[in-house]
C-alpha cells in the first residue's frame, strides 16, 4: 500500500490541517514527524471546526491511529489541556488511538521563558518566534539534554536529566538577567503530567514497521512550510527543524523507503507570519484584499499574515528540496473576483535574472520579483468539487502553476470544508 508524506511547500499557513484530515479517510496511521505546538491545523468538519496544534489532524477521524513522532517536541501541558478541548467537541481520544513516541523530546516551561527573554532582548533582528519553547527544546536534545517521554517513567533517570539540563539553563539565565530555575518545582510539575502522558507512550518505530508490514496506509503529517526549513528555508527567520519530506522517515523511525508519494500543499497566492524576506508581498489594496478574504489570521498565535502574489519560483524550489510528487493547491476561491492575477516567474538581483531564491540572507532582501500577468475570472469557485464545476480561466491559472513549478496538481482545494475537493490524483493509489 502506498504512504503519503503531506508538506506545506510554502511559509505554512497553506491549509495542511484540512488535506490530511480529507486524505486520512484512505489512511490507517496518522503520523506527524516534527514541529512543535507552534503549528496550527484550522479543521472545518460539517461546520464545526476543530483547532488543533500538537495533535495529528487525524484525531478527528474515527478508527485511525494518531502518533506524533520522536521528531517533534511535545509540551505536555499544552497536550493535555487539547486532548480536553478536542474530547469536549464529541471526538474520542484513548491511547488506542493516540500514541507517542518514546523518544520524544519535551517541552519544559523554562524553554518558553528563554524564548521569550531571548527575542524580547534581540536588538539585531527579531526572528519572529512564537515563544512556545520549540527552538530551546531542539536545542537542548541536539546538545543531548533533554528530557524525553521515556524518561517520566523512572524518577531516578528524570532527576539526572533534568540536573543536566538546569546547569546549562541557569547559566543561560544568568546571562539574560533571569532567576534561577526551581529544581523541585520543575520536578514536581514532571510527576504531576507524566502518568498523563505516559498512557500514550509506545515504540512508535516498532508499530509503524509492523503497520507496514501489515499492508496498512500510512500518512506523514508535517508542521510548517519548506520555506521555514532550519537547512532549506530563509535562514535565520526559520523554525527550528527540518520540515522538509526527507524528515518524515527520521521524525518516526522509518526509513526513506517507506515514503511512496510526496505531496506538497501549496496555497494559490503566498502568505507569511513573522519577519524574513518575502518578494512578492503586497502592501496595497490586493494585499488586503486576499487577507481579508483568506481570513489570514495565524491559528496558533491570532498574527496577521503577510500577503502576496503566487511564487512560482519559491514553489518549484521547495518541490525540488522536498522530492514533491504532485501538490495541493488550496484557497483557489479566495482568487474569485480578481480581474488580473500576478505569478512570480523570476527574480532581479543586481542586474542579474535569477530563477531561485538565493541562501544569502542580504541578497534574498533585495530580490525584486519578476511577474507574469494572467486573467482572473469573475464566476465563484468555491465548494467546487470537481474540473467542471471551475470557470475556464481559473483551471487556466492552475495549469500555468503547474507549467512553473515543474509539477503536476494532485488535488484543488475550494473551501475549508472537507468534501470541497478536486481530486485529480490519488496519492494513495499503488
Amino acid at each position: 500500500m502506498a504512504n503519503v508524506v503531506v508538506v506545506g511547500a510554502q511559509w505554512g499557513d497553506e491549509g495542511k490541517g484540512k488535506i490530511v484530515d480529507w486524505l486520512s479517510e484512505r489512511a490507517d496511521v496518522v503520523a506527524r514527524f516534527q514541529g512543535g505546538h507552534n503549528a496550527g491545523h484550522t479543521l472545518v468538519i460539517d461546520g464545526e471546526v476543530y483547532k488543533l496544534h500538537a495533535l495529528p489532524s487525524g484525531v478527528v477521524r474515527g478508527g485511525k491511529l494518531s502518533v506524533i513522532g520522536n521528531g517533534v517536541v511535545l509540551d505536555p501541558w499544552h497536550l493535555v489541556k487539547e486532548i480536553a478541548t478536542i474530547r469536549a467537541q464529541g471526538v474520542s481520544i484513548t491511547p488506542d488511538t493516540l500514541m507517542i513516541a518514546e523518544n520524544t523530546p519535551l517541552i519544559l516551561p523554562f524553554h518558553g521563558e528563554l524564548d521569550r527573554a531571548r527575542e524580547s532582548q534581540n536588538s539585531v533582528a527579531k526572528i519572529g518566534t512564537t515563544g512556545r519553547g520549540i527552538g530551546p527544546a531542539y536545542e537542548d536534545k541536539v546538545g543531548r539534554r533533554v528530557i524525553r517521554v521515556a524518561d517520566l517513567a523512572d524518577d531516578a533517570t528524570l532527576e539526572l536529566r533534568v540536573d543536566r539540563a538546569l546547569i546549562h539553563h541557569d547559566a543561560l539565565r544568568r546571562g539574560l538577567g533571569l532567576d534561577p530555575i526551581d529544581r523541585d518545582a520543575v520536578l514536581a510539575q514532571l510527576r504531576e503530567i507524566a502518568p498523563e502522558i505516559l498512557q500514550y507512550a509506545a515504540p512508535v518505530w516498532k508499530v509503524l514497521a509492523e503497520k507496514r508490514k501489515a499492508g496498512k496506509r500510512i500518512l506523514f503529517e508535517g508542521a510548517q512550510g519548506a520555506l521555514l526549513d532550519i537547512d532549506f528555508g530563509t535562514y535565520p527567520y526559520v523554525t527550528s527543524s527540518n520540515v522538509i519530506a526527507g524528515q518524515a522517515a527520521t521524525g518516526v523511525g522509518m526509513g526513506p523507503g517507506a515514503i511512496d508519494f510526496v505531496l506538497g500543499i501549496v496555497k494559490a497566492y503566498t502568505t507569511r507570519v513573522g519577519e524574513g524576506p518575502f518578494p512578492t508581498e503586497l502592501d496595497d489594496a490586493d494585499g488586503q484584499r486576499l487577507g481579508e478574504r483568506g481570513h489570514e489570521f495565524g491559528t496558533t498565535t491570532g498574527r496577521k499574515r503577510r500577503c502576496g502574489w503566487f511564487d512560482a519560483c519559491l514553489v518549484r524550489q521547495t518541490c525540488a528540496t522536498s522530492g514533491v510528487s504532485g501538490i495541493s493547491l488550496t484557497k483557489l476561491d479566495v482568487l474569485d473576483g480578481f480581474e488580473t492575477l500576478k505569478i512570480c516567474v523570476g527574480y532581479e538581483l543586481d542586474g542579474q535574472t535569477l530563477d531561485y531564491l538565493p541562501t544569502a540572507a542580504d541578497q534574498q532582501a533585495k530580490c525584486t520579483p519578476i511577474y507574469e500577468e494572467i486573467e482572473g475570472w469573475a464566476e465563484s469557485t468555491e465548494g467546487a468539487r470537481s474540473w467542471a464545476d471551475l470557470p475556464a480561466q481559473a483551471i487556466k491559472y492552475v495549469r500555468r502553476i503547474e507549467e512553473l513549478i515543474q509539477c503536476p496538481v494532485a488535488l484543488v482545494s475550494t473551501s475549508p470544508e472537507r468534501e470541497d475537493t478536486i481530486l485529480v490524483t490519488d496519492p494513495f493509489a499503488d
